[in-house]
């Protein structure tokens, strides 16, 4: 998981990122709870190399191995705002209690707009793909048509560059089956 940050957004002090970065690479560690400086723990999933991120207002982010993403706190109230995902899947759990004002998840793509509920997004290559749970997802692409689609429970979009009207549809089990098992789900 590399962390870096974004020239035009507030991310985490270097202090708090050199403590995640020696806490993801260092192998002793694993399962150790980090506090960390945006009211939120950095966990390793049980049996596996997953990172799950618990924040304080119940915000969570499930990292998918080798995923490549970074917190964004725009406003410096110590609660992240977005998740910046270059690369790989995260799974994100933002239930309504957590009262988050406009949550995303910004990719080269696309941005996933939510409030209280439960989706999955991937990027590969020059493609996002985004899946609810549960919920509802505004997508919309980060430039070209940025016309938004609206996802309820068991659909998804794939976002990629161009100007075409982006197409909600209900995903085939297996596919949806198959990205959740990636992220332990």
């Amino acid at each position: 998981m590399a962390w870096r940050r974004a020239s035009h957004r507030a991310v985490f002090p270097a202090a708090t990122r050199l403590v995640l970065l020696c806490t993801l690479l260092h192998p002793l560690m694993s399962g150790t709870a980090l506090a960390q400086g945006i009211g939120c723990v950095l966990q390793t999933a049980a049996g596996s190399q997953r990172q799950i991120l618990r924040c304080r207002d119940g915000l969570t982010v499930e990292a998918e191995v080798g995923a490549t993403y970074n917190l964004v706190d725009q406003d410096r109230d110590t609660r992240p705002d977005a998740v910046n995902l270059q690369g790989r899947a995260i799974f994100i759990d933002s239930p309504p209690q957590s009262a988050r004002r406009g949550f995303q998840i910004m990719t080269p793509q696309a941005i996933a707009a939510v409030r209280g509920t439960q989706w999955a997004v991937d990027v590969s290559g020059a493609r996002t793909s985004v899946f609810v749970v549960t919920g509802q997802v505004a997508v919309r692409r980060v430039s070209g048509n940025t016309r938004s689609v609206s996802l309820g429970p068991g659909e998804g979009v794939d976002v990629e560059a161009g100007t075409s009207p982006l197409v909600v549809r209900r995903w085939p089990a297996p596919r949806a089956a198959a990205l959740l098992a990636r992220l332990g789900r």
